[in-house]
Protein backbone atom coordinates (compact mmCIF):
# COMPACT_ATOMS: atom_id res chain seq x y z
CA UNK A 1 0.00 0.00 0.00
CA UNK A 2 1.45 3.36 -1.11
CA UNK A 3 2.14 5.67 1.83
CA UNK A 4 0.09 8.51 0.33
CA UNK A 5 -0.63 10.38 3.54
CA UNK A 6 2.99 10.36 4.66
CA UNK A 7 4.29 11.31 1.20
CA UNK A 8 1.94 14.27 0.98
CA UNK A 9 2.78 15.35 4.52
CA UNK A 10 6.50 15.24 3.77
CA UNK A 11 6.03 17.40 0.69
CA UNK A 12 3.95 19.96 2.58
CA UNK A 13 6.52 20.25 5.35
CA UNK A 14 9.57 20.44 3.09
CA UNK A 15 8.15 22.85 0.51
CA UNK A 16 9.75 26.31 0.44
CA UNK A 17 8.28 29.59 -0.76
CA UNK A 18 11.06 29.86 -3.33
CA UNK A 19 9.79 26.61 -4.88
CA UNK A 20 6.53 28.30 -5.92
CA UNK A 21 6.72 29.77 -9.46
CA UNK A 22 5.95 33.46 -9.86
CA UNK A 23 2.92 32.71 -12.04
CA UNK A 24 1.42 30.52 -9.32
CA UNK A 25 2.03 33.21 -6.71
CA UNK A 26 0.18 35.68 -8.92
CA UNK A 27 -2.68 33.20 -9.27
CA UNK A 28 -2.86 33.11 -5.48
CA UNK A 29 -3.35 36.89 -5.46
CA UNK A 30 -6.10 36.55 -8.09
CA UNK A 31 -7.81 33.90 -6.00
CA UNK A 32 -7.56 36.05 -2.86
CA UNK A 33 -9.07 39.08 -4.60
CA UNK A 34 -11.92 37.05 -6.04
CA UNK A 35 -12.57 35.21 -2.77
CA UNK A 36 -12.59 38.39 -0.68
CA UNK A 37 -15.04 40.05 -3.05
CA UNK A 38 -17.41 37.10 -2.83
CA UNK A 39 -17.25 37.04 0.98
CA UNK A 40 -17.83 40.78 1.31
CA UNK A 41 -20.58 40.80 -1.31
CA UNK A 42 -22.59 38.18 0.60
CA UNK A 43 -21.94 39.59 4.07
CA UNK A 44 -25.62 40.56 4.48
CA UNK A 45 -27.03 37.42 2.89
CA UNK A 46 -29.73 35.68 4.91
CA UNK A 47 -27.50 32.60 5.19
CA UNK A 48 -24.77 34.60 6.89
CA UNK A 49 -27.25 36.40 9.12
CA UNK A 50 -28.76 33.07 10.22
CA UNK A 51 -25.37 31.54 10.96
CA UNK A 52 -24.21 34.53 13.00
CA UNK A 53 -27.48 34.69 14.92
CA UNK A 54 -27.22 31.01 15.79
CA UNK A 55 -23.54 30.82 16.71
CA UNK A 56 -22.16 34.22 17.75
CA UNK A 57 -23.05 33.82 21.41
CA UNK A 58 -20.89 30.68 21.57
CA UNK A 59 -17.80 32.38 20.16
CA UNK A 60 -14.69 32.81 22.25
CA UNK A 61 -12.40 35.87 22.24
CA UNK A 62 -12.82 38.39 19.35
CA UNK A 63 -9.69 37.30 17.49
CA UNK A 64 -10.67 37.62 13.82
CA UNK A 65 -13.03 39.69 11.71
CA UNK A 66 -15.96 38.76 9.50
CA UNK A 67 -15.40 40.23 6.04
CA UNK A 68 -17.84 43.02 5.21
CA UNK A 69 -19.08 43.24 8.80
CA UNK A 70 -18.07 44.68 12.16
CA UNK A 71 -18.31 41.48 14.23
CA UNK A 72 -15.19 39.74 15.49
CA UNK A 73 -15.22 36.09 16.59
CA UNK A 74 -12.69 33.52 17.71
CA UNK A 75 -10.56 32.16 14.86
CA UNK A 76 -12.53 28.93 14.47
CA UNK A 77 -15.92 30.63 14.23
CA UNK A 78 -14.49 33.35 11.98
CA UNK A 79 -13.18 30.66 9.62
CA UNK A 80 -16.61 29.03 9.61
CA UNK A 81 -18.59 32.20 8.90
CA UNK A 82 -16.18 33.56 6.28
CA UNK A 83 -16.21 30.16 4.60
CA UNK A 84 -20.00 30.23 4.43
CA UNK A 85 -20.03 33.84 3.26
CA UNK A 86 -17.50 33.30 0.48
CA UNK A 87 -19.42 30.41 -1.07
CA UNK A 88 -23.10 31.25 -0.59
CA UNK A 89 -23.35 33.32 -3.78
CA UNK A 90 -21.81 30.44 -5.79
CA UNK A 91 -19.63 33.16 -7.28
CA UNK A 92 -16.29 31.87 -5.93
CA UNK A 93 -13.51 30.24 -7.91
CA UNK A 94 -13.55 26.69 -9.18
CA UNK A 95 -10.83 24.26 -10.22
CA UNK A 96 -11.11 23.05 -13.80
CA UNK A 97 -11.83 19.50 -12.64
CA UNK A 98 -12.41 19.39 -8.90
CA UNK A 99 -13.25 21.62 -5.93
CA UNK A 100 -13.95 25.28 -5.23
CA UNK A 101 -10.39 25.83 -3.98
CA UNK A 102 -10.45 29.08 -2.00
CA UNK A 103 -13.59 28.84 0.12
CA UNK A 104 -12.31 26.05 2.43
CA UNK A 105 -8.71 27.32 2.68
CA UNK A 106 -8.55 31.12 2.73
CA UNK A 107 -11.01 31.56 5.64
CA UNK A 108 -8.79 29.39 7.84
CA UNK A 109 -5.62 31.20 6.77
CA UNK A 110 -6.99 34.71 7.16
CA UNK A 111 -8.41 34.00 10.60
CA UNK A 112 -5.07 32.49 11.59
CA UNK A 113 -3.22 35.56 10.27
CA UNK A 114 -5.27 37.86 12.47
CA UNK A 115 -4.66 35.69 15.52
CA UNK A 116 -0.94 35.10 14.99
CA UNK A 117 0.92 37.58 12.81
CA UNK A 118 1.73 35.98 9.48
CA UNK A 119 3.60 37.43 6.53
CA UNK A 120 1.86 37.68 3.20
CA UNK A 121 4.49 35.44 1.62
CA UNK A 122 3.85 32.73 4.21
CA UNK A 123 0.09 33.00 3.64
CA UNK A 124 0.53 32.72 -0.13
CA UNK A 125 2.80 29.69 0.30
CA UNK A 126 0.36 27.99 2.68
CA UNK A 127 -2.57 28.73 0.37
CA UNK A 128 -0.85 27.22 -2.66
CA UNK A 129 -0.06 24.09 -0.66
CA UNK A 130 -3.59 23.87 0.70
CA UNK A 131 -5.02 24.02 -2.81
CA UNK A 132 -2.52 21.38 -3.87
CA UNK A 133 -3.64 19.02 -1.09
CA UNK A 134 -7.40 19.45 -1.52
CA UNK A 135 -7.37 19.25 -5.31
CA UNK A 136 -5.07 16.23 -5.53
CA UNK A 137 -7.02 14.32 -2.89
CA UNK A 138 -10.30 15.25 -4.54
CA UNK A 139 -9.11 14.28 -8.00
CA UNK A 140 -7.82 10.94 -6.71
CA UNK A 141 -11.44 9.87 -6.07
CA UNK A 142 -13.12 11.95 -8.81
CA UNK A 143 -15.60 11.66 -10.46
CA UNK A 144 -16.98 8.55 -8.77
CA UNK A 145 -16.90 10.19 -5.32
CA UNK A 146 -18.89 13.17 -6.63
CA UNK A 147 -21.26 10.95 -8.61
CA UNK A 148 -22.16 9.09 -5.42
CA UNK A 149 -23.47 12.33 -3.94
CA UNK A 150 -20.54 13.76 -1.99
CA UNK A 151 -19.91 17.51 -2.29
CA UNK A 152 -16.21 17.44 -3.02
CA UNK A 153 -15.60 21.05 -1.94
CA UNK A 154 -16.51 20.02 1.59
CA UNK A 155 -15.05 16.53 1.61
CA UNK A 156 -11.69 17.45 0.03
CA UNK A 157 -11.62 21.05 1.20
CA UNK A 158 -11.02 20.05 4.80
CA UNK A 159 -7.65 18.59 3.75
CA UNK A 160 -6.71 21.87 2.11
CA UNK A 161 -7.48 23.89 5.22
CA UNK A 162 -5.58 21.43 7.43
CA UNK A 163 -2.53 21.41 5.16
CA UNK A 164 -2.45 25.19 4.83
CA UNK A 165 -2.93 25.88 8.54
CA UNK A 166 -0.45 23.15 9.39
CA UNK A 167 2.15 24.85 7.22
CA UNK A 168 1.66 28.16 9.07
CA UNK A 169 1.91 26.33 12.39
CA UNK A 170 5.24 24.80 11.34
CA UNK A 171 4.11 21.21 11.82
CA UNK A 172 6.72 18.51 11.36
CA UNK A 173 6.13 15.51 9.10
CA UNK A 174 4.61 13.40 11.85
CA UNK A 175 2.27 16.17 12.95
CA UNK A 176 1.28 16.99 9.37
CA UNK A 177 0.38 13.32 8.83
CA UNK A 178 -1.81 13.50 11.92
CA UNK A 179 -3.38 16.77 10.71
CA UNK A 180 -4.35 15.12 7.42
CA UNK A 181 -5.79 12.19 9.37
CA UNK A 182 -7.79 14.45 11.70
CA UNK A 183 -9.09 16.23 8.61
CA UNK A 184 -10.03 12.93 6.97
CA UNK A 185 -12.25 11.85 9.83
CA UNK A 186 -14.13 15.18 9.62
CA UNK A 187 -14.71 15.05 5.86
CA UNK A 188 -18.34 15.78 4.98
CA UNK A 189 -20.76 17.39 2.54
CA UNK A 190 -23.73 16.06 0.55
CA UNK A 191 -24.86 17.21 -2.90
CA UNK A 192 -28.44 16.81 -1.71
CA UNK A 193 -27.94 20.17 0.00
CA UNK A 194 -27.45 22.10 -3.27
CA UNK A 195 -29.94 24.93 -3.48
CA UNK A 196 -30.11 25.37 0.30
CA UNK A 197 -28.09 27.26 2.89
CA UNK A 198 -26.29 24.04 3.73
CA UNK A 199 -24.26 24.06 0.51
CA UNK A 200 -22.20 26.99 1.77
CA UNK A 201 -21.92 25.35 5.19
CA UNK A 202 -19.70 22.70 3.57
CA UNK A 203 -16.67 24.93 2.83
CA UNK A 204 -17.31 26.87 6.04
CA UNK A 205 -17.17 23.70 8.09
CA UNK A 206 -14.19 22.47 6.05
CA UNK A 207 -12.30 25.67 6.96
CA UNK A 208 -13.26 25.30 10.63
CA UNK A 209 -12.49 21.58 10.78
CA UNK A 210 -9.25 21.84 8.83
CA UNK A 211 -7.96 24.58 11.11
CA UNK A 212 -9.05 22.49 14.10
CA UNK A 213 -7.13 19.51 12.70
CA UNK A 214 -3.92 21.51 12.39
CA UNK A 215 -4.26 23.01 15.87
CA UNK A 216 -4.83 19.57 17.40
CA UNK A 217 -1.90 18.05 15.52
CA UNK A 218 0.36 20.86 16.71
CA UNK A 219 -0.36 19.62 20.24
CA UNK A 220 0.44 16.02 19.19
CA UNK A 221 -3.17 14.88 18.96
CA UNK A 222 -2.79 11.60 17.07
CA UNK A 223 -4.66 10.04 14.18
CA UNK A 224 -4.10 7.24 11.71
CA UNK A 225 -1.01 7.88 9.62
CA UNK A 226 -2.67 6.23 6.60
CA UNK A 227 -5.95 8.13 6.82
CA UNK A 228 -6.25 8.66 3.08
CA UNK A 229 -5.15 5.33 1.61
CA UNK A 230 -5.96 2.72 4.27
CA UNK A 231 -8.72 0.15 3.47
CA UNK A 232 -11.02 1.97 5.89
CA UNK A 233 -9.57 5.41 5.17
CA UNK A 234 -11.03 8.37 3.32
CA UNK A 235 -10.43 7.25 -0.24
CA UNK A 236 -11.83 3.73 0.05
CA UNK A 237 -14.76 4.56 2.33
CA UNK A 238 -15.98 7.53 0.29
CA UNK A 239 -15.22 6.08 -3.15
CA UNK A 240 -14.90 2.75 -4.93
CA UNK A 241 -12.25 4.14 -7.29
CA UNK A 242 -9.02 5.55 -5.93
CA UNK A 243 -5.82 6.39 -7.79
CA UNK A 244 -3.08 7.20 -5.25
CA UNK A 245 -0.71 8.36 -8.00
CA UNK A 246 -2.92 11.39 -8.59
CA UNK A 247 -1.94 12.65 -5.14
CA UNK A 248 1.79 11.98 -5.30
CA UNK A 249 2.83 12.29 -8.96
CA UNK A 250 4.56 15.53 -9.85
CA UNK A 251 4.38 17.07 -6.39
CA UNK A 252 6.25 20.36 -6.53
CA UNK A 253 6.57 20.19 -10.31
CA UNK A 254 3.08 21.28 -11.33
CA UNK A 255 0.52 23.22 -9.31
CA UNK A 256 -3.23 22.75 -9.28
CA UNK A 257 -3.79 26.48 -8.70
CA UNK A 258 -2.72 26.95 -12.33
CA UNK A 259 -6.02 25.29 -13.30
CA UNK A 260 -8.15 27.71 -11.30
CA UNK A 261 -11.12 29.46 -12.92
CA UNK A 262 -13.17 32.50 -11.94
CA UNK A 263 -16.87 33.03 -12.56
CA UNK A 264 -18.43 36.04 -14.28
CA UNK A 265 -21.90 34.80 -13.26
CA UNK A 266 -23.25 34.03 -9.78
CA UNK A 267 -24.14 30.38 -10.31
CA UNK A 268 -22.61 27.03 -11.17
CA UNK A 269 -20.04 27.10 -13.97
CA UNK A 270 -21.96 24.41 -15.86
CA UNK A 271 -24.67 26.90 -16.88
CA UNK A 272 -22.28 29.69 -17.84
CA UNK A 273 -22.19 28.70 -21.53
CA UNK A 274 -25.99 28.86 -21.78
CA UNK A 275 -25.93 32.29 -20.12
CA UNK A 276 -23.19 33.46 -22.48
CA UNK A 277 -25.20 32.44 -25.53
CA UNK A 278 -28.39 34.09 -24.31
CA UNK A 279 -26.68 37.37 -23.39
CA UNK A 280 -24.77 37.49 -26.68
CA UNK A 281 -27.92 36.98 -28.77
CA UNK A 282 -29.87 39.49 -26.66
CA UNK A 283 -27.23 42.17 -27.14
CA UNK A 284 -26.59 41.54 -30.83
CA UNK A 285 -30.27 41.61 -31.80
CA UNK A 286 -31.70 44.00 -29.20
CA UNK A 287 -34.06 41.33 -27.91
CA UNK A 288 -36.67 41.60 -25.17
CA UNK A 289 -38.35 38.68 -23.41
CA UNK A 290 -41.64 39.42 -25.20
CA UNK A 291 -39.91 38.87 -28.55
CA UNK A 292 -39.13 35.24 -27.76
CA UNK A 293 -41.44 32.30 -28.36
CA UNK A 294 -39.10 29.72 -26.84
CA UNK A 295 -35.50 29.01 -25.84
CA UNK A 296 -34.01 25.61 -26.66
CA UNK A 297 -30.73 24.60 -25.03
CA UNK A 298 -28.44 21.68 -25.72
CA UNK A 299 -26.11 21.06 -22.82
CA UNK A 300 -23.77 18.51 -21.30
CA UNK A 301 -25.72 15.88 -19.30
CA UNK A 302 -24.14 17.04 -16.02
CA UNK A 303 -25.94 20.38 -16.48
CA UNK A 304 -29.31 18.70 -16.07
CA UNK A 305 -27.99 16.49 -13.31
CA UNK A 306 -27.04 19.58 -11.31
CA UNK A 307 -29.36 22.38 -12.47
CA UNK A 308 -32.68 20.85 -13.48
CA UNK A 309 -34.91 22.82 -11.09
CA UNK A 310 -37.72 24.03 -13.34
CA UNK A 311 -39.57 26.16 -10.79
CA UNK A 312 -37.08 27.57 -8.27
CA UNK A 313 -38.65 29.42 -5.37
CA UNK A 314 -35.59 31.10 -3.86
CA UNK A 315 -32.40 32.69 -5.11
CA UNK A 316 -30.35 29.76 -3.87
CA UNK A 317 -32.55 27.35 -5.83
CA UNK A 318 -32.29 29.60 -8.88
CA UNK A 319 -28.54 29.00 -8.97
CA UNK A 320 -29.40 25.36 -9.72
CA UNK A 321 -31.85 26.06 -12.52
CA UNK A 322 -30.53 26.29 -16.08
CA UNK A 323 -34.06 27.37 -17.02
CA UNK A 324 -33.92 30.36 -14.71
CA UNK A 325 -30.37 31.19 -15.78
CA UNK A 326 -31.33 31.37 -19.46
CA UNK A 327 -34.51 33.37 -18.80
CA UNK A 328 -32.77 35.82 -16.48
CA UNK A 329 -29.97 36.33 -19.02
CA UNK A 330 -32.54 37.38 -21.63
CA UNK A 331 -34.66 39.52 -19.29
CA UNK A 332 -31.80 41.34 -17.57
CA UNK A 333 -28.86 40.91 -19.92
CA UNK A 334 -26.86 39.90 -16.85
CA UNK A 335 -26.44 37.00 -14.42
CA UNK A 336 -24.97 38.51 -11.28
CA UNK A 337 -26.21 38.19 -7.75
CA UNK A 338 -29.33 40.40 -8.28
CA UNK A 339 -30.49 38.02 -11.02
CA UNK A 340 -30.07 35.07 -8.63
CA UNK A 341 -31.67 36.76 -5.64
CA UNK A 342 -35.13 35.91 -4.31
CA UNK A 343 -36.49 38.93 -6.18
CA UNK A 344 -34.80 37.87 -9.41
CA UNK A 345 -36.21 34.36 -9.22
CA UNK A 346 -39.73 35.67 -8.52
CA UNK A 347 -39.72 38.33 -11.25
CA UNK A 348 -42.87 37.75 -13.30
CA UNK A 349 -41.08 38.39 -16.61
CA UNK A 350 -38.49 35.77 -15.75
CA UNK A 351 -41.11 33.24 -14.66
CA UNK A 352 -43.07 33.69 -17.89
CA UNK A 353 -39.99 33.16 -20.06
CA UNK A 354 -38.61 30.37 -17.86
CA UNK A 355 -41.66 28.27 -18.72
CA UNK A 356 -40.66 28.51 -22.39
CA UNK A 357 -37.13 27.18 -21.90
CA UNK A 358 -36.24 23.58 -22.76
CA UNK A 359 -32.91 21.88 -22.11
CA UNK A 360 -31.77 18.68 -23.82
CA UNK A 361 -28.70 16.67 -22.76
CA UNK A 362 -26.05 15.99 -25.39
CA UNK A 363 -23.14 13.79 -24.31
CA UNK A 364 -20.97 15.21 -27.09
CA UNK A 365 -20.79 18.54 -25.27
CA UNK A 366 -18.35 19.50 -22.52
CA UNK A 367 -19.74 20.85 -19.25
CA UNK A 368 -18.72 24.40 -20.18
CA UNK A 369 -20.19 24.24 -23.71
CA UNK A 370 -23.74 24.83 -24.96
CA UNK A 371 -25.94 25.38 -28.00
CA UNK A 372 -28.57 28.09 -27.61
CA UNK A 373 -31.48 28.43 -30.05
CA UNK A 374 -34.08 31.19 -29.83
CA UNK A 375 -37.37 31.04 -31.74
CA UNK A 376 -38.82 34.53 -32.01
CA UNK A 377 -42.54 35.23 -32.16
CA UNK A 378 -42.11 36.56 -35.70
CA UNK A 379 -40.86 33.13 -36.75
CA UNK A 380 -37.21 34.02 -36.97
CA UNK A 381 -34.63 31.60 -35.56
CA UNK A 382 -31.39 32.69 -33.86
CA UNK A 383 -28.69 30.37 -32.59
CA UNK A 384 -25.31 30.47 -30.91
CA UNK A 385 -22.75 27.76 -30.13
CA UNK A 386 -20.66 28.65 -27.08
CA UNK A 387 -17.67 26.35 -27.18
CA UNK A 388 -15.97 27.75 -24.07
CA UNK A 389 -17.83 29.71 -21.42
CA UNK A 390 -16.41 32.98 -20.20
CA UNK A 391 -14.29 32.34 -17.10
CA UNK A 392 -12.94 28.98 -18.23
CA UNK A 393 -9.25 28.32 -18.86
CA UNK A 394 -9.85 28.83 -22.60
CA UNK A 395 -11.54 32.24 -21.97
CA UNK A 396 -10.16 33.38 -18.61
CA UNK A 397 -11.16 36.49 -16.72
CA UNK A 398 -8.34 39.04 -16.77
CA UNK A 399 -6.95 40.82 -13.71
CA UNK A 400 -8.98 43.86 -14.76
CA UNK A 401 -12.11 41.70 -15.02
CA UNK A 402 -11.55 40.45 -11.48
CA UNK A 403 -11.17 44.01 -10.21
CA UNK A 404 -14.44 45.00 -11.88
CA UNK A 405 -16.18 41.99 -10.35
CA UNK A 406 -14.71 42.83 -6.94
CA UNK A 407 -15.90 46.43 -7.06
CA UNK A 408 -19.36 45.34 -8.12
CA UNK A 409 -19.59 43.04 -5.11
CA UNK A 410 -18.06 45.35 -2.51
CA UNK A 411 -18.85 48.97 -3.39
CA UNK A 412 -22.21 49.01 -1.57
CA UNK A 413 -20.65 47.36 1.49
CA UNK A 414 -17.28 49.05 1.86
CA UNK A 415 -17.49 52.07 -0.39
CA UNK A 416 -15.19 52.90 -3.29
CA UNK A 417 -12.18 54.11 -1.29
CA UNK A 418 -12.04 51.08 1.01
CA UNK A 419 -12.65 48.74 -1.93
CA UNK A 420 -9.78 50.27 -3.90
CA UNK A 421 -7.43 49.96 -0.94
CA UNK A 422 -8.38 46.32 -0.44
CA UNK A 423 -7.70 45.62 -4.11
CA UNK A 424 -4.22 47.09 -3.63
CA UNK A 425 -3.63 44.92 -0.57
CA UNK A 426 -4.72 41.75 -2.35
CA UNK A 427 -2.43 42.34 -5.33
CA UNK A 428 0.48 43.08 -3.00
CA UNK A 429 -0.21 40.20 -0.58
CA UNK A 430 3.17 38.50 -1.11
CA UNK A 431 4.98 41.59 0.11
CA UNK A 432 2.87 42.38 3.17
CA UNK A 433 4.61 41.98 6.55
CA UNK A 434 1.21 41.27 8.12
CA UNK A 435 -1.38 39.37 6.06
CA UNK A 436 -3.98 40.24 8.67
CA UNK A 437 -4.20 43.63 6.94
CA UNK A 438 -6.46 41.96 4.39
CA UNK A 439 -9.06 40.97 6.98
CA UNK A 440 -8.86 44.32 8.76
CA UNK A 441 -9.16 46.14 5.44
CA UNK A 442 -12.28 44.13 4.60
CA UNK A 443 -14.07 44.78 7.89
CA UNK A 444 -16.45 47.53 8.93
CA UNK A 445 -15.45 49.65 11.89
Amino acid sequence: MTAVTRTLARYLVESRYADIPAAVRHEAARALLNWAGCAIGSSRHATVECALAALSEFSGPPQAGILGRSERLDVLHAALINGISSHVLDFDDTHARAVHPSAPVLPALLAFAEWRQTSGADLVHAFVLGVEAECRIGLAVFPEHYDRGWHITGTAGVFGAAAAAGKLLGLNEQQMSWALGIAATQSAGLREMFGSMCKSLHPGRAAHNGLTAALLAARNFTSSEQAIEAPRGFAHVLSTRFDPAVITAGLGERFELSSNMYKPYACGLVVHAAIDGCIQLRQEHGLKADDIERIDLKVCPIVLELTAKTKPQTGLEGKFSVYHAAAAAIVFGAAGEPQFSNAGVRDLRVIALRDRVTATPDDRLRKTEAHVALRLKNGRMLSRHVEHALGTLARPMSDADLETKFRGLTANVLGDEQSDELIRLCWSIAGLPDAGEIARGASLH
